[in-house]
Parts: structure tokens; sequence; C-alpha cells
């Protein structure tokens, strides 16, 4: 086959639009691949923390016990199996096996489980635990009694670190270069975007079509949901690998230096003991994990008051989705017209820099927020609200405006530092700093927050937030003098000629 060199883009092509008419057969199938994925992400996340916190016994308090306690185990044993299945079965094989799973559990837990809810839910032996322990550990016990919820929590967060940052990403990293991460990343996060925008309505549209008692259908619906994204998810897979990667203009294994459905060698303690020795790698996995860090231990906080607001299951999750469609609309708007061509023009650090800046700022404010409370109710009556209603939405926008700088800036600039790296790297490393790494963010958030509420005595979270201030400063301190330290690292690993385009 000639090669052609592509005729260069105009000026608005170039901002909004850098791709070739040639590599729209590889770049729309990952488009909605990426747009499937996040949707069913937006659907779990919906609907998982409204069902730990409204349940019998649960609360915002359960949260930390679930992200430190159970979940932070699930993605090491996950890890440890992915690292091992690696390096015995094809990509392919890998990525079919793990949708199948989790979109099975889904329809498992729509059509099986929660219908029969009452009958499967342990109450008395519970409520003997609750009286054994006392009411200042009843977010424990809530952990057993809604053994359901739980498990459907857990697998709702793997989703994120596994399909999402393992599955998808890690395709992506393999099959693209340095040049076409910075025309292409940014389109894949709107992909994302776009997504969570039809998100909200979705589950906003059945879970008030269908109240009270009726919940259970509204519940089959969206995991039937699900279950259509998932085929597709697997068919866009499929048609990438038999018919657009087999063309070199789009995979070719010289210049990206690796087969493409080519196994791995090393084992999790061998990759683990490479993290451990890489300065590269230390450096991004504590931005992976200043961030679940900082924002988990403002998120919990958040969440405990907007229970009060909103103490109805139905309700609860009504809003988590308005604010799961606010996130996709800015963030869309923000990652289509602005983000790539910010890091093509003001490069790398300066985006990288952005995401702890207002993460941090944020959450501080918020916090302060929190602990004034008596100082707001002037204002708040003048607005005709109450300090609990501002205090729940200046955390929802604190939430929104973090996530918009995650999925805007921090993804793509986490994802295009792995491109440097060898195939070992990238697989391994991968899986160990966005599986691993990113629950450890969130499960320090939540073992610190469990430590915070067991010393005070309180069984809240409402009472610890006073001690939270100074480790989100000094946690966003180090995100940002690892950034700088990875991008003296990041700029000098661009010179490999694979890289170059």
């Amino acid at each position: 086959m000639t090669n052609v060199i592509p005729a260069p883009f105009g000026k608005w092509r170039q901002r909004f639009w850098p791709i070739h008419a040639f590599e729209l057969k590889k770049i729309l199938p990952l488009l909605f691949m990426k747009f499937f994925i996040s949707f069913t992400y937006g659907i779990l996340t919906a609907m998982k923390d409204a069902f730990v916190v409204t349940a019998k016994g649960g609360g915002a308090e359960v949260i930390p016990v679930l992200k430190g306690w159970i979940v932070l185990p699930c993605a090491l044993v996950a890890t440890l199996l992915y690292t091992k299945l690696t390096n015995i079965f094809k990509r392919t094989t890998l990525f079919y096996g793990i949708i199948i799973f989790f979109v099975s559990f889904v329809c498992l837990y729509g059509f099986v489980l929660y219908p029969n809810l009452d009958a499967l839910t342990p109450h008395s032996s519970a409520d003997w635990l609750q009286s054994f322990l006392g009411e200042q550990n009843s977010h424990w016990v809530a952990i057993y009694r809604n053994w359901m919820q739980s498990i459907f929590f857990v697998v709702a967060e793997l989703w994120g670190g596994v399909v999402i940052f393992l599955l998808f990403w890690g395709f992506v990293n393999h099959i693209s270069n340095f040049g076409e991460a910075k025309r292409y990343y940014n389109l894949f996060i709107a992909g994302g975007d776009m997504a969570q925008i039809f998100t909200g309505p979705l589950v906003c549209y059945f879970t008030r079509r269908f109240l009270g008692d009726q919940f259970p259908v509204a519940l089959k619906f969206l995991s039937c949901h699900v279950l259509v994204f998932g085929i597709a998810i697997m068919a866009l897979y499929w048609w990438l690998n038999r018919y657009i990667l087999t063309d070199k203009r789009f995979y070719n294994p010289e210049r990206h230096g690796v087969p493409l459905n080519a196994k791995t060698k090393l084992s999790l303690r061998e990759s683990l003991k490479f993290i451990v020795n890489s300065k590269y790698l230390r450096c991004i996995a504590v931005m992976v994990i200043a961030y679940g860090l900082t924002i988990n231990l403002v998120e919990v906080t958040w969440k405990a008051n907007l229970k009060i607001a909103y103490p109805d299951t139905g309700s609860y999750q009504g809003f988590m989705a308005s604010v799961s469609s606010s996130v996709g609309m800015c963030s869309f708007f923000i990652t289509t017209l602005f983000s790539g061509m910010i890091i093509r023009m003001l490069g790398w650090h300066f985006c990288a820099q952005i995401t702890p800046i207002i993460v941090g700022f944020g959450a501080l404010i918020f916090l302060f927020l929190f602990q004034n409370q008596e100082w707001l109710a002037p204002y708040t009556s003048a607005l005709g609200l109450s300090p609990l209603m501002l205090i729940v939405l200046f955390g929802a926008f604190q939430n929104i405006s973090s996530k918009i700088c995650k999925y805007a800036f921090f993804d793509s600039t986490k994802e295009m530092s792995y491109i440097p790296l060898d195939q070992e790297s990238k697989v391994k490393g991968k899986a160990a700093i966005d599986v691993v790494g990113a629950r450890l963010g969130k499960s320090g958030a939540a073992w610190i927050q469990i430590a915070l509420i067991q010393l005070a005595g309180t069984g809240s979270v409402l009472s610890i937030t006073h001690f939270l201030l100074p480790l989100i400063a000094c946690t966003v301190v180090f995100w940002i003098l690892s950034v700088r330290s990875l991008n003296k690292q990041f700029t000098g690993a661009q010179v490999p000629a694979n890289l170059s385009h």
C-alpha cells in the first residue's frame, strides 16, 4: 500500500475535529465503545450509592466501609486475576470474558436478587448484631444486612477501574502513538461525556415512572439497557479487531512495537516490584491515589448531607442522576471545545496541574462552608434556602467541577503518560496503578474516615470534617509535586521513534 501524507488540518478542524478521513474507520467504533462503556458506568453509579445509602440501617457512613474493606480486596483480587490471565489468554478473550461477567451480574441482580430483596435480607440476625455492637457501629452492620446492595456497589465500582481503564484505555494506548493520542484522546473523553448527558434523564425517567413498590420494574428496564450496551461494546470490539486493525494504516506492529494480541510475561509480584522501582510509574500512581483520596474525603460528607435532604431512594437517585447529567453536559462542552486545544497549545504539564488545583480549592471551600453553617444562615434565608440545601448544592457544584476536570484533563493527561512505556509496563503497570492505585486512593480516604469516626465515637461522618481540611491540603501539595516530577521524565520519554508522529 502506498503511503500518502495526509493534508494538514484547517484552523477550526485542528481545534475541534483533528481526524483524517481515512481514520474514521478506527475512531468512530472507539468513540461508540467509550460511549456505551460510560453510559453503563453512569447507570451503575446512579444506582449503587442510592442502594446502600437509603437502605435500612444504611447511610453515607456505609460508603467508606465498603470502599476501604470490601472494594479494595476485590480490586486486588481482580488485578491478580487480570495479570495472571494476561499470561494465558489473548487480549480479545479477556475482553469478552470480563464484559460478559459484569453484564451477567447486573442482569442477575435486576431480575432475581432485588425483586426478592426482603426474603434474602437477614434482618433478624442483623438486628441481633446491631443490639450487640451498638448504634455507633451501625454502618458495619448495614454491610451485612444489605449484602446484595453491597455486592452491587462493589461490582459498579470495579466497572470503572477494570472496564474503563484496563480494557478500554489499555486497548487504546496499545493501538495509538503519542502523536495520535494528542488528537484522539479528548474525543474519546467527549464520547464518555456525551453518555453521561443521557444517563441522568434515562435513570430519572424510569425511577420517577415506577415509584415506591414499582421500583423493581425500573431496575429491570435499566438492567436491560446494560445488557444491550454490553452486547454493543463486544460487537464494536470484534469489528475493530476483525476488519480495522488488520490494516497497517491503523495498527502497525513495527511502529507500535508489539503484536496486537501479544501475551505478557511478568507476574503480578514482578509488576509491582517494577512499579516500586520506577520513579516514572510512582509519579503516575501518586496522581491516581491523590485524586481518589481527595474526591472521596469530600464526597462522603456531601452524600451524608444529601441523604438528610433526600431520604427516599427514588429522590436520592434522581438527584444523583441530575448531577451525572450536569457533569456530562459541562464536560462534553469543555472537552469538545477547549481541552484538546489547550493540551496541544499549552502542553501536558499545564493541563495536568489543572485538576489538583480546582479539586483541592473546591474541597476546602465546601468543608469550610459545612463547618460554618450558622454563619451562612442570614445569607441562605435571603435566598429562600436552608443552610443544608446550600451545602448540598455547593457540594454538587464541587463534585461536578471535580469530575469535569477529571474527564477533560486528568484522564487524558494520565493516559498519555503511559504511551512511552514498554508493553509490560503498559499492561501490568497500568493494571496495578489504575485498579489497585485508584482503589488505594478511595480506600485510603475510607480508612481515614472510618478511623476518625471510631475515635469520635459518634457513628457519623459529619462529626469529623474539621480533621479533613489539613489532610486534603497536604494531599494536593504532593499531587502537584508529582505532576512536576513526572513532567520532567515525561518530556524526555517522548524521544523514541515509535512515539513520533
